[in-house]
């Protein structure tokens, strides 16, 4: 059943669309997909001896901290990028910057680093959030349509392209996903999110990312709002991205997600590994001990971790092996108290 609440607060996005105007929000929002497909699953291809790996790195500039972080966990070259197409999935929620978003930085790079792996063609793709649309002036505001394009990318805006519905039927919350049909236009997917808080999600980081990817009426607050955590991690099962890239050059440790507290935590994660990945994001938000939605409970409790191990889409913890690359003491310090918080 939808809460008189859901409704009431639906009407007034409703209302307050149509007032600016935002024709194209409303078209998809009552758009219904006539394309669908399978789930794009993909093996993880950074493991190792059993068990998903990730990778922390805090060393020299922002390109140099990608390819350690990836390096750590086997390297680009495991990807096989020569002459394929690759989608760059950032956190454009907003045109608010980092760390609210993605550091345009860690975009540009990323996208070099993938034309230099030999890579044919790069897109760099989102959607906004319903409130903060059209994501093209947000990409701009925030400086990542730029760094995109400069490094040679396409950009590419999911509202002006079509969906695909994808039935999961062992979901509990979501039976059928409504996602961008740029998820099988490409080879390979780089999920490329932002470590954050959130007040509705408890935190955002590569599982949450994914929203991005689904149809506006499928926004968790429209779906239940009273689980967004375990919908952000049921709508993962849609899909597998090939790697996970976490920009952590400045981390948001409270509020959320539109501003929050920043922290200059100056490095980058990379897994095959959603759950992984987002349990070392945490680990960093936690070790904060700012933001009670995350520091009152244990990792492994949080609702997105526990839902999406049970679906399948990542290993739990004592299949998780995480290897830190050099920095100074600050870095072992911080790396120290994360193992210590993940138990990784």
């Amino acid at each position: 059943m939808i809460s008189r609440r859901t409704v009431l607060r639906t009407s007034l996005l409703f209302c307050s669309f149509l007032l600016a105007g935002n024709r194209p929000a409303m078209a998809q929002f009552f758009f219904k997909p006539r394309k669908k497909g399978a789930p794009r699953l993909k093996e993880n291809l950074f493991q190792a001896e059993g068990k998903a790996l990730v990778g922390v790195s805090a060393k020299g500039g922002v390109k140099e901290k990608i390819r350690e972080a990836v390096g750590l966990i086997g390297g680009f070259g495991k990807l096989s990028l020569k002459g394929k197409r690759v989608l760059v999935k950032p956190n454009v929620v907003s045109g608010e910057k980092n760390p609210a978003t993605t550091n345009p930085d860690v975009v540009g790079a990323a996208v070099e680093i993938l034309y230099e792996e030999g890579a044919g063609k790069v897109y760099v793709g989102d959607m906004s959030a319903f409130r903060t649309m059209s994501t093209l002036r947000n990409m701009s505001r925030n400086g990542i349509e730029k760094a995109a394009k400069d490094a040679g990318a396409e950009v590419v805006i999911f509202e002006d392209h079509g969906w695909v519905e994808v039935r999961l039927p062992e979901n509990r919350y979501i039976k059928s996903a409504y996602v961008t049909e740029w998820l099988y236009n490409v080879d390979t997917i780089v999920n490329l999110p932002v470590i954050k808080t959130h007040r509705s999600a408890s935190y955002s980081i590569t599982l949450k990312n994914f929203i991005g990817c689904t149809h506006l009426k499928q926004r968790p607050y429209l779906v239940d709002a009273s689980h967004w955590e375990e919908i952000v991690a049921e709508f993962n099962a849609a899909y597998t991205p090939e790697l996970n890239i976490v920009d952590g050059t400045v981390s948001m440790i409270e509020g959320g997600p539109w501003e929050g507290t920043p922290a200059d935590t100056g490095l980058i994660i990379a897994s095959g590994d959603r759950v992984a990945a987002d349990a070392a994001g945490l680990g960093i938000i936690k070790s904060f001990g700012k933001w009670d939605m995350v520091t009152s409970k244990d990792i492994w409790e949080q609702k997105q971790i526990a839902t999406a191990i049970e679906r399948g889409v990542g290993r739990g913890k004592d299949d998780i092996r995480l290897l830190t690359g050099e920095g100074d003491a600050e870095f072992k310090a911080l790396m120290k108290e994360v193992r210590t918080i993940t138990g990784l």
